[in-house]
């Protein structure tokens, strides 16, 4: 693995054409099938696990880092909705920066909060310029937040949030429909902010299928996130996990 997970993320972009990150919510599923799930995908060829959700009924998180990354070798990211979920013991964490709202608290203020543990960690810091997007529902990320999304089609007001998140020197732009959403963000609006900007997009939201999954890439986009697909009945995960994998990587 590269020194640092951003480097190895930018190494999977070169090598790969895009990457692909499962998503998974430490309140929906028991701790040991959480386990189980990242095995899964990491064998089925996700390039990094994302661990986050909007609001933490329990505190198996920090149980969850330490134990699963013994068990696979890709990063464990922490994805999280408050400093109140920052887990040091992850191997990195999107600092995200909802820059699409104006909600001072998530744009500073749970940073602030949060910068002492992660300094005093030692943990790797990705500052990230986090995007919701309209989907066609009211989303946990939007209520939790009380913002505004981006209108689906108003593509220049999310070319320039991204821009101005890329100038303010975050390191990755996040386009959000958010889990559970009816649609993912148009391909024509990651198009866009892909051209626009420099630096890698991430795309999440409303992802369901490989079909999706390769559009979204064939638009742009460097890395996939898929989530609530992945929460269901577990008899064909391998096989969906693989297929979205597949559909990521157009280098294989």
């Amino acid at each position: 693995m590269s020194d640092t997970t951003l480097e190895y993320l930018h190494s999977v972009r070169e090598r790969r054409g895009a990457g692909y990150l499962p998503l998974l919510d430490p309140d929906r599923l028991p701790l040991e099938e959480l386990e189980r799930r990242v095995v899964i995908c990491a064998a089925a060829g996700a390039d990094a696990v994302l661990v986050g959700t909007s609001l933490m009924f329990s505190s198996k998180q920090a149980a969850f880092f330490e134990r699963v990354k013994k068990l696979v070798d890709i990063p464990v990211i922490c994805f999280p909705g408050s400093a109140s979920q920052v887990s040091p013991l992850a191997d990195a964490v999107l600092f995200l920066s909802l820059v699409s709202g104006r909600n001072a608290e998530l744009l500073i203020g749970e940073h602030v909060k949060a910068a002492p543990l992660l300094k005093e960690s030692g943990i790797e810091v990705i500052s990230t310029g986090y995007i919701i997007v309209e989907s066609g529902t009211l989303t946990s990320v939007q209520f939790m937040s009380h913002t505004l999304p981006i209108p689906r089609t108003k593509v220049d007001i999310a070319m320039a949030h991204a821009l101005a998140a890329e100038y303010i020197g975050m390191k990755l732009i996040y386009l959000e429909t958010g889990s559970g959403a009816d649609s993912s963000v148009p391909n024509e609006m990651v198009r866009a902010v892909a051209d626009y900007v420099s630096i890698p997009v991430i795309v999440g939201g409303g992802i369901r299928d490989p079909e999706t999954a390769r559009a979204k890439v064939e638009a742009g986009a460097s890395f996939v996130v898929t989530s609530t697909v992945l929460e269901g009945g577990d008899d064909d995960l391998e096989r969906l996990v693989g297929e979205l994998s597949v559909a990521v990587h157009p280098k294989g």
